[in-house]
């Protein structure tokens, strides 16, 4: 009875780091408020989401291989320190550089919290109880995203200032911190670490190379949605920054929702089948965004894409698990690093946008991306 009390304590704190992993979705919001504050053009204020997932490429792997050095609860804790000096920055010294710091430094902390938490949490919890807590800890997630909006509106509109959205952060990450140092987790023995080249080299596989492209493309559309959201709202119907962060709030909620029911769907329906109705779904709304001017038929398309796109990363993941399932982990690994899609997309919807001089081009992009996975829907076999 002790022990079970012992791993209550300490999943609970493991669980709100999942709330921590959701800030990064804040960048959506925020592209509106940087580009206002330092009269930005769209395509170098949509370098700011560049600035969060970059770090995904670059850091994925390393990562994982400091986890195995120095254990999983204190790459959490190097993580979570991260995200409270990014926070820091901009708050003490408010310019366009702190701001992109800022955010690079959020990206890093992020990276190095999605490679290490999960792989925490089994720690804590085994068994049917580790298939809930993954979930809780998902829902958790999309819960931060969600808030993360109405948290910047907040401290614009009550605080009299969207910087204050800074220190708001760092003080739930710090929380987060603490509880989570003073509890104590038993780890296992670290497993050898994969390598660069053992990762990398999976590419040499053309399903999986196209697979890896996938999760490229999903979490592109994934940020492109959540940044083109306020956007339409202010750019059709008049919306100011603080009004539209309606937008990616209700991208999030209907993601949230989809994830829960494609949860018990994918238990009865194939994947490949619900993938394919999904996407095409999804390009269905998107294509009428382009031509809807009022802010419930916007709303209403944008739930419908989060809702349809809320499983595709899982379906993709498992896909390319399936096709090399003796490479598991490095795969896994590998696909972690193709969330560096979030730094890639942005700016070639802020660069169309400036072009065609609307949000049609960010738009343009987002079906873009959508194309690639119905490519994938129907083109990719797996057993």
């Amino acid at each position: 009875m002790k022990e079970k009390s012992v791993s209550v304590k300490a999943l609970l704190p493991v669980l709100f780091g999942f709330f921590i992993m959701g800030f990064c979705d804040v960048v959506g919001i925020s592209v509106g408020f940087v580009k206002r504050d330092f009269q930005l053009s769209e395509t170098v204020a949509n370098f700011l989401p560049s600035m969060v997932f970059l770090w995904f490429l670059l850091l994925a792997v390393p990562a994982a291989i400091l986890m195995n050095r120095i254990g999983r609860k204190r790459t959490v804790l190097v993580s979570m320190f991260i995200t409270i000096v990014g926070m820091l920055i901009p708050f003490v010294d408010y310019n366009m550089i702190t701001c992109f710091v800022a955010f690079a430094l959020l990206g890093i902390g992020n990276t190095i919290l999605q490679v290490s938490l999960n792989p925490l949490l089994t720690n804590v919890v085994k068994g049917n109880v580790l298939a809930s807590s993954l979930t809780a800890g998902q829902v958790l997630k999309a819960v931060s995203s969600f808030c993360g909006p109405f948290i910047a509106a907040f401290a614009a509109s009550v605080l009299g200032n969207w910087q204050y959205l800074f220190p708001i952060f760092a003080g739930l990450t710090l929380l987060s911190t603490f509880w989570l140092m003073a509890v104590h987790i038993r780890e296992e023995a670290p497993e050898q670490a994969s390598s660069w080249g053992a990762t990398f080299g999976l590419l040499k596989d053309r399903t999986i190379f196209l697979l890896f492209l996938g999760i490229v493309f999903v979490v592109g559309v994934d940020v492109g949605t959540n940044m083109v959201a306020p956007k339409l709202l202010m750019e059709r119907c008049g919306f100011t920054e603080i009004e539209s962060a309606v937008g990616p709030s209700t991208y999030f909620a209907f993601r949230t929702i989809g994830a829960f029911i494609g949860t018990f769907l994918l238990a009865r329906v194939a994947g490949n089948k619900y993938f394919r109705v999904n996407i095409l779904v999804a390009i269905a709304g998107l294509l009428v965004l382009f031509f809807v001017s009022g802010q419930y038929a916007i709303l209403a398309l944008i739930a419908l894409i989060g809702f349809t796109c809320s499983s595709i990363f899982s379906l993709v993941f498992s896909m390319a698990i399936q096709a090399r399932p003796e490479k598991a982990n490095e795969i896994s690994g590998l696909m972690v690093t193709g969330i560096f899609g979030g730094a890639v997309v942005p700016p070639l919807m802020g660069y169309l946008t400036d072009l065609l001089g609307s949000q049609a081009g960010s738009l343009f992009v987002i079906l873009g991306c959508l194309c690639y996975l119905l490519y994938c829907s129907f083109g990719i076999k797996t057993k």
